[in-house]
């Protein structure tokens, strides 16, 4: 099970570069910042809130170190992607979020096709690698995660059930409502895994053959992308479909029995990102936070509270419990095809799988 790290970030610049493209407008694109750190920067002032994407607890520690470098009170709401685009359209000329922070990309690409989010410049990108960045400075890359299997041992061994290793293991009759996922509207997450049908079979007709066959595993759709994982982790199900830091994260949290597998078949990975929201009214401050997300001390903050995404920034520390791409088989997932095709496929997947029986 492998991919060629050079592959993998070939496709990600191809993707970033069409991302970006698609969405023109949004706001003004701003120059400057703090050169190289927001903390101490004159002139900040006033408050930010932020729509996170990530967990309750990550979303806390990056709120509460900006607030403490910088002065300017911090807030979140935590949303999934499919939640903060739509709050950013509901007020879009009177924006209740400054910044985007954490959730695949693709999801900020849905965002810029609507002007929803606002370009930036910050002088910090320059240290991310231009794969994990747009190119019309709409976003910025922060993290990588891949998506994975997150199952309980306990549970597999009682169904006679072996720790999945491909897609069409989770078919498996003995797992009938014994899988966990979100439901592609709501969650970036598990809009990666009804993507990573479409690459890995080749169209959209065979993503839904896959999908339908699939439903009957499921227990329940979920909102959050990573609440699957906790459901696995209880012993509710057998198999949580979340990104493999999230099952680190619980494991560590004292769900022993959780056990990290990939589909050898290939699996998605999202780029998670920070872009402000188009029309703040506090453009100074949430510029800085975009600078400050971007340096290796904040992305160093998810380990401290068990959340293992891959950082972007090159001077960061890598810990031992995130994941290595090289022992993954990566599909070649396309952020401005997934973004494009998102509105019709979940729809298409509303009408044609998630209302269908279980039984």
């Amino acid at each position: 099970m492998y991919v060629r790290r050079s592959t993998f970030i070939g496709a990600l610049a191809a993707s970033t570069l069409l991302l970006a493209a698609c969405g023109g407008g949004g706001g003004n694109e701003s120059t400057g910042g703090s050169n190289g750190t927001a903390g101490g920067e004159e002139g900040l002032s006033g408050s930010l809130t932020i729509a996170c994407g990530a967990m309750e607890d990550l979303c806390q520690a990056w709120t509460q170190a900006f607030t403490e470098e910088t002065g300017v009170q911090t807030s979140f709401v935590r949303l999934s992607s499919g939640e903060t685009v739509a709050r950013l359209a509901a007020a879009k000329d009177n924006p209740e979020f400054d910044i985007w922070h954490g959730g695949p990309v693709d999801g900020f690409g849905a965002a810029v096709s609507q002007e929803l989010l606002q370009a930036y410049e910050s002088p910090n990108a320059e240290a991310i690698p231009a794969d994990y960045r747009s190119p019309e400075n709409m976003w910025n890359g922060v993290y990588v995660g891949v998506l994975g299997f997150c199952s309980n041992q306990s549970v597999l061994d009682n169904l006679g059930v072996e720790v999945p290793t491909s897609w069409d293991d989770l078919t498996d009759p003995k797992l009938a409502q014994q899988v966990s996922t979100a439901h592609p509207s709501t969650s970036g997450t598990a809009f990666t895994t009804l993507w990573t049908q479409v690459v890995r079979l080749g169209g959209e007709d065979q993503a839904m053959e896959y999908m339908e066959q699939f439903h009957p595993s499921v227990l329940q759709y979920t909102k959050s992308g990573t609440a699957p994982g906790q459901v696995a982790g209880r012993g509710e199900v057998a198999v949580g479909l979340v990104f493999s830091h999230d099952c680190v994260k619980y494991q560590e949290e004292g769900m022993t029995d959780l056990v990290v597998s990939f589909p050898e078949d290939g699996t998605g990975y999202e780029v998670g990102g920070v872009a402000i929201v188009a029309n703040t009214d506090n453009e100074a401050a949430a510029q800085a936070y975009v600078d400050w997300a971007l340096t290796a001390d904040a992305q160093a903050i998810g380990p401290t509270v068990g959340s293992y995404q891959l950082p972007t920034n090159p001077d960061t520390p890598i810990d031992e419990r995130m994941v290595k791409l090289d022992s993954v088989n990566l599909v070649d997932y396309d952020f401005i095809a997934a973004a494009e095709a998102k509105p019709a496929l979940t729809a298409r997947f509303d009408e044609e799988v998630a209302i269908a029986p279980r039984d």
